[in-house]
């Protein structure tokens, strides 16, 4: 068997692997990455659908799955997924057509002939294709999301997509049951980095909470829509927050989503109780109802760029009685990092000095460094190992680590190689 590496090489995004046996391909992944506002969004190496047998797509986020729909330009392919990972792409392709209009070859024809396409699979269910097998394993990175266990030619490699070994108060933790393996493809996003326990930063956030409800304040928890505000609504509830809990913008179709797979959440009741307690905002009314408090406001998005945060960062940054707690990753050049090193924020064309509390809460969805030298350790075999997914520096160090720790070959591949396993 060999692999083809189409992307994701030194860099988080467009993420796709072409496996190769006996005239058989499938191709794990067929991402977009998306740089500074404005810039053209990069995309893999092109692969023709009529070359490929099929593509199994690990998790909805876009660095995943959002070119998928260009392979039905010209052609078509079966698109192999768990449900939730199926609902949630669509979900997330169409918005970023809507938001990038004109951006993308493709449009909403090729998103629905994706679909039309897909076959769902459960996790542990084999599918074959030609001498070449692939099962989704339980990865514990989104509501869905899965590691890929691909066999042909008597070698059986994993691909983690996006993993966290330890999974959250959402998830289940990765299954890595896998049995031996030849080869391992693996992210090094925070391959180099220690994250703070999620227990730390669950207490962290719920004392935060506190203080601003004692203040008859409202805090603002910007978040990404897809398992980041659904985790912060079930941690409220869980710790018997009594303040009401306002959610919005485009995690309110997530939520309907993840209530029809009571499989891939951890605990399916908690997560229903903390939803139907929710108040679900579907106007600018309702949103300034929920701007006077005291109250918590979960919204998109996540790094202060669009939904609703222009919003609510007007109406609320400047009531020093208020909070914004900051639970995702606030990339270079976004409002979060701005406000994060300069405790201000530019909207609508003025620079405001935030008078609102402001406090950043670890709650990744990936492995850290302990949890990735956790997950290699675990397996059996002696595999060479891919290290993607991560900046380049991050990658090249993370295999120079794997080889010291574990005695594996291990290197970061160039876009464009080719690997035999």
């Amino acid at each position: 068997m060999k692999i083809d590496v189409l992307g994701a090489a030194g860099e988080v995004g467009r993420s796709a692997f072409l496996a190769s046996e006996g005239g058989t391909k499938i191709l794990m992944d067929y991402g977009v990455m998306f740089g500074r506002r404005g810039d053209p969004p990069k995309y893999p190496i092109h692969v023709r659908p009529k070359d490929i047998d099929s593509v199994v797509v690990t998790h909805a986020h876009l660095d995943h799955s959002g070119n998928v729909p260009a392979l039905f330009m010209s052609g078509r392919t079966d698109v192999y997924a768990t449900p939730p990972t199926m609902d949630l792409s669509r979900l997330l392709i169409e918005d970023m057509l809507k938001i990038q209009k004109h951006s993308h070859v493709f449009g909403l024809p090729e998103v629905n002939n994706m679909m039309r396409s897909a076959k769902t699979v459960g996790y542990g269910q084999k599918v074959r294709r030609g001498p070449v097998s692939f099962e989704l394993r339980e990865s514990g990175h989104v509501a869905g999301g899965s590691t890929v266990l691909l066999e042909g030619g008597g070698k059986r490699v994993l691909y983690t997509g996006d993993i966290h070994v330890r999974g959250s108060r959402m998830l289940n933790e990765a299954d890595l049951d896998v049995g031996e393996i030849d080869m391992l493809i693996t992210e090094s996003t925070y391959s180099q980095t220690a994250q703070t326990p999620r227990s730390e930063s669950e207490q962290g956030l719920l004392e935060f909470a506190k203080e601003i409800m004692d203040n008859k304040g409202v805090l603002f928890i910007p978040a990404f829509s897809v398992e980041r505000s659904q985790e912060m609504v079930s941690i409220l509830r869980d710790s018997g927050f009594q303040y009401p809990v306002y959610m919005d913008g485009m995690a309110l179709k997530v939520n309907s989503i993840l209530l029809k797979y009571p499989p891939y959440l951890r605990n399916h009741s908690v997560f229903k109780e903390a939803i139907d307690r929710a108040v679900s905002i579907r106007s600018q009314q309702e949103r300034k109802r929920a701007a006077r408090g005291p109250c918590v406001v979960i919204s998109p998005a996540g790094m202060l760029v669009g939904g609703n945060a222009v919003f609510f960062l007007q109406e609320l940054a400047l009531d020093d009685r208020n909070g914004i707690a900051l639970v995702s990753y606030q990339g270079e050049g976004t409002h979060g990092r701005e406000l994060l090193e300069t405790g201000r924020v530019k909207l609508r064309g003025k620079e405001l000095k935030v008078a609102a509390k402001v406090r950043q809460f670890q709650f990744s969805g990936h492995s850290d460094r302990d949890e990735l030298f956790e997950m290699v350790g675990s397996l059996k075999g002696s595999p060479k190992v891919l290290t993607v997914h991560g900046d380049s520096d991050s990658c090249t160090a993370f295999a120079e680590q794997i080889r010291e720790k574990f005695g594996f070959e291990a290197h970061a591949p160039e876009a464009g190689e080719t690997v035999e396993v």
